[in-house]
């Protein structure tokens, strides 16, 4: 687009506006925790002063760790998005959306840029998503889901909801070569901004300013002969998403009374061909919306200004606490117990020193084999010689301040208000002592997490919101036949292909369209694959270690093998292999010539008991009943082993059934549980969503009803002036 001086001027100061109503002070606060993070935690000034007095500067950084582990738990707690089929659309549909969900994650990495977006967000109190359509890898193109620098993101100052819906607009601001620019918008802007690099229209600001980069927060001048000028990004551009009134046609179904809008590039013949499909069912009404206007300028030039194709802003916020417009995070409450704990270190150290060398006091001429300065230098050595005038003062020592009472107390509540304020205590960093139990340790960290639910509950919210506009786009511009190819299986790496939005041959029907239908979204907090399994491993060797018949496959599949899918695997192929069946035929016929064998010897013991009977038969009668006495006796302790042995397996048995009983018991009450907080949380979503249903209800009211005022002025406005 050419030079536009009269709308750039106006979106510079719509920035300027926004800008200079929270915005720098966001960025005094980030540039200050960032500092804070990375060990940069004294003043300057401060430095340069302490330097010319000769004193030292510790930095003790308790936040770096502190953090850590912050971001530790958000890693071992990963959640899941699932769409849900509502008024009666398919289930299959369903499956097929939570499919490309998969496929979006994972060619986005989204994990990783999960982790970086709560990472922003501790740290400075705001984190950003920026999701759009990327047509670089494909023609159709993909949903791509980035990290967004919050300190580039100018939000509505007069933005109040946590929502970005609600507001009325936010800047992108970037920095971008001319290339960029010749590449994404025109190569007679990029030349126009390349000449005039060097010349401001509103200012230094919008040509070149102090950001984040690998080069730090320099400024560096160019001008429009410099040979690097392609390769540095020294252009603001400004990117503007904002709402703006229209009118626009939409889709009504007479039955349910649902709208969607017409996409505006749709001609009448193909709206009178789903009007026709519909047979009645659809008509279609012009509404008042308010919908997303897109307009990007560099300095006085017009890059792009036209309507957005998103039915959403491209950025997804995350603040771990938002009350009413303002964000807090984690570090920015840590910096005066940090600052305390450096300040109090140094002044200890600094005592330390001047008690090895507080200084002397000699007599003018006094000293025999060394200086004044000599002294100055060697004053604090061991074994230090000192030859002074016969007659005259020997050198004194100048006695060195006392360390203050409780000064050494005041680094201990440093450190112990930095665990308090961010909930992070020594159980959860692992530093507990080693004569604090295990249930103990456990149970302290369970506590700790309690203190990072609110943050994580604003994660989740976070990612509901970035479902729904991942949803809106993929329903807008996923209409076309495509094969989405996932990894079903993070352990076996198993993938699997799913066809979406194909006509089938004989109905003519599209199978998987993903257009159709609407969708309830489910966020749902799951454990990190590695936690998870370590946890199935100690319950499966638990029930197996009671008695329970757990196959080995269940505890390699669970373990933390790395090649366990290939094991199990193997072991299936082993087991049925025909050596493995010929050794299980082995062990068969072993078993039954074991049982033979005893079945053996029990006859020949009761042949030969037989034997001396009859022997005793022949004989004198007393021998006779001594040998009775004797079989009787033995057949006693036989039963009475008998017994026994019933009475140890019965004890044993109803020991097994009750632990098995007691694991049953828990397990059960642990999905109770867990089955009661979903249904918690879906009460309360879709209560959330019928208070926002109702309230953009209300506003639409409120609109109709401005606009039949507005109305009614105009129409009564001409006959006044008769």
């Amino acid at each position: 687009m050419p030079v536009n001086t009269e709308i750039c001027d106006e979106q510079w100061r719509r920035f300027e506006y926004c800008r200079d109503r929270g915005h720098l002070e966001f960025i005094a606060k980030a540039d200050k925790c960032d500092n804070f993070l990375i060990g940069n935690q004294w003043e300057v000034s401060d430095l340069a002063r302490l330097k010319e007095e000769r004193r030292p500067a510790m930095t003790i950084n308790k936040i770096m760790s502190t953090i850590s582990t912050i971001l530790g738990e958000q890693i071992y707690n990963r959640t899941e998005v699932l769409y849900r089929p509502k008024n009666g659309a398919p289930a299959e549909v369903a499956d097929a959306l939570n499919k490309v969900w998969m496929q979006i994650s994972q060619n986005n990495q989204l994990d990783w840029t999960r982790s970086d977006v709560f990472c922003d967000g501790m740290v400075r109190s705001r984190g950003f998503y920026d999701v759009r359509l990327d047509f670089t890898d494909s023609m159709q193109g993909e949903v791509r889901i980035g990290l967004q620098n919050s300190k580039n993101v100018v939000l509505d100052p007069d933005g109040e909801e946590y929502d970005p819906d609600s507001w009325a607009d936010c800047f992108i601001s970037k920095w971008m070569t001319t290339d960029d620019i010749s590449i994404n918008y025109s190569e007679d802007d990029a030349k126009y901004l390349k000449d005039h690099a060097g010349l401001a229209t509103f200012g230094a600001d919008s040509v070149e300013r102090v950001r984040d980069r690998f080069a730090g927060t320099t400024l560096t001048g160019t001008t429009s002969d410099d040979p690097n000028i392609t390769q540095q990004r020294n252009i603001r551009v400004l990117e503007r998403q904002y709402r703006k009134l229209d009118k626009q046609e939409h889709f009504v179904d007479l039955q349910t009374g649902d709208m969607r809008p017409i996409p505006r590039d749709w001609d009448r013949n193909r709206i009178s061909l789903v009007l026709e499909k519909a047979q009645g069912q659809l008509s279609t009404t012009k509404k008042l919306i308010k919908r997303v206007r897109w307009r990007v300028t560099a300095d006085n030039v017009l890059l792009h200004d036209d309507w957005s194709p998103y039915k959403h802003f491209t950025i997804v916020p995350f603040f771990p606490m938002f009350r009413y417009g303002k964000t807090m995070g984690a570090v920015e409450n840590l910096l005066g117990p940090q600052e305390i704990l450096n300040k109090v270190s140094s002044q200890e150290l600094h005592i330390v020193n001047t008690t090895a060398n507080s200084g002397w006091m000699i007599e003018q001429d006094s000293l025999l084999n060394m200086t004044i300065g000599e002294l100055e230098q060697k004053g604090a050595q061991t074994g230090l010689v000192v030859e002074y005038r016969k007659g005259a003062q020997p050198p004194q020592k100048i006695v060195p301040n006392q360390t203050p009472t409780g000064l050494d107390r005041i680094t201990y509540k440093a450190e112990d208000s930095i665990k308090t304020i961010s909930g992070v205590s020594d159980s959860m960093q692992g530093f507990d002592r080693e004569d604090v139990a295990a249930k103990a340790i456990a149970y302290k960290k369970q506590s700790g997490s309690v203190s990072m639910a609110k943050p994580q509950d604003n994660l989740q919210r976070t990612d509901y919101i970035l479902a729904r506009n991942v949803l809106d786009i993929v329903q807008e511009y996923y209409t076309e036949p495509r094969i989405i190819d996932i990894i079903k299986d993070n352990v076996s790496h198993e993938s699997e292909s799913v066809e979406v939005n194909q006509p089938d041959p004989v109905t003519g029907e599209i199978l998987n369209d993903l257009t159709l239908g609407e969708y309830s979204i489910v966020v749902t907090s799951t454990p990190a694959r590695a936690s998870l399994e370590d946890s199935q491993f100690e319950q499966a060797r638990a029930l197996r270690e009671l008695g329970l018949p757990i196959p080995d496959s269940v505890l390699i599949e669970n373990s933390r093998l790395q090649n366990r899918a290939e094991i199990v695997k193997q072991m299936e192929a082993a087991a049925n292999s025909p050596e493995a069946q010929q050794q299980k035929q082995l062990q068969m016929r072993g078993q039954e010539a074991e049982v033979a064998k005893t079945e053996a010897e029990v006859q020949k013991t009761s042949a030969e008991a037989a034997t001396k009977a009859q022997e005793a038969q022949g004989g004198d009668q007393s021998e006779m009943q001594k040998v009775m006495a004797e079989i009787q006796l033995m057949r006693e302790e036989a039963q009475l082993k008998r017994e026994e042995m019933e009475m140890k397996m019965q004890t044993e048995r109803e020991k097994l059934a009750l632990k098995v009983q007691e694991m049953e018991q828990k397990l059960a009450l642990q999905a109770q549980e867990h089955q009661q907080n979903q249904v918690f949380k879906q009460q309360e979503h879709a209560q959330n969503m019928q208070l926002r249903d109702q309230q953009a209800e209300q506003q639409a009211e409120a609109q109709r009803a401005q606009q039949l005022r507005s109305e009614a002025q105009g129409t009564a406005s001409p006959s006044q002036q008769e």
